[in-house]
C-alpha cells in the first residue's frame, strides 16, 4: 500500500534517524500527522533551534551554545582531572551520576582505521596540547569497553604518559544489585581487574 507522497517523504526522513526502523518511522509519521499543528510546529522549531544554536565547546568538544560549555566555564571544577569520553552523551551520563568533578574531553568517536577514524579525526593532538598547557595531573580514559574503545585507551595512554600525566582507565564490572550468576565472563573478568582494596 502506498501513502500520499508527502507522508512517504516524512516516513523516509524519520527512518534515517538512528534506531528508527520502517515500522517506527511510520508510527511516528502518523502520530505527527494527526497531532495538533501547534505541537508539530513547536517540535520543528525546537529541532531547528538546537541545530542552529548548539555547537562544540572550543576546549573540550562537548555541546555548547557559547564558545565554552557550561562545564568548562564552571570555576568549581577540578582542572587537574580530565576525563576522555567518546561521545557527548557519555558526558551527560557521567554528570548524571554526580561522582565526577573534573573536566572532560570528547573525542567524537574511537580509533578505527577501517572507518577512517585516526588520531587527527579524534582531535588527539589537541588533547595532548591541552594536557600540557593546563598541567593536567590525571587523565581518566572512559572509552567504551570494546575493541575500538580499548585500542583508543591504549593509544591515549602511550601518548599521554611521556607528558608526565597519570593515566587511568575507568573500571568495568558488575552493576550494583547484580548477581554474579547472571554476569558474563568478560564482565566478571573486568570486575576482577578493576578491584580495589577495602
Amino acid at each position: 500500500m502506498s501513502y500520499p507522497s508527502a507522508l512517504e517523504k516524512l516516513i523516509k526522513a524519520l527512518g534515517k534517524l538512528p534506531g528508527i526502523g520502517p515500522k517506527t518511522a511510520t508510527r511516528l509519521a502518523f502520530f505527527l500527522l494527526f497531532s495538533p499543528k501547534e505541537e508539530v510546529s513547536h517540535l520543528a522549531k525546537a529541532m531547528l533551534e538546537a541545530k542552529e544554536k548548539i555547537g562544540r565547546c572550543s576546549r573540550c568538544g562537548y555541546l555548547a551554545e557559547d564558545s565554552l560549555c557550561a562545564i568548562c566555564q564552571d570555576p568549581k571544577r577540578d582542572r587537574s582531572l580530565l576525563c576522555v569520553v567518546q561521545d557527548p552523551r557519555d558526558v551527560a551520563v557521567l554528570e548524571k551520576a554526580g561522582a565526577y568533578k573534573g573536566t572532560y574531553f570528547v573525542l567524537h568517536g574511537a580509533l578505527s582505521p577501517i572507518e577512517g577514524f585516526g588520531p587527527e579525526e579524534l582531535h588527539i593532538p589537541r588533547l595532548l596540547k591541552l594536557i600540557e598547557e593546563e598541567k593536567i595531573k590525571e587523565l581518566i580514559v572512559a572509552t567504551n569497553p570494546n575493541v575500538e574503545g580499548d585500542a583508543t585507551a591504549l593509544y591515549l595512554s602511550r601518548q599521554a604518559r611521556p607528558l608526565g600525566v597519570k593515566v587511568t582507565r575507568i573500571a568495568f564490572g558488575l552493576p550494583v544489585g547484580g548477581d554474579l550468576e547472571y554476569a558474563d565472563a568478560l564482565t566478571l573478568s573486568r570486575a576482577l581487574e578493576g578491584r580495589r582494596e577495602i
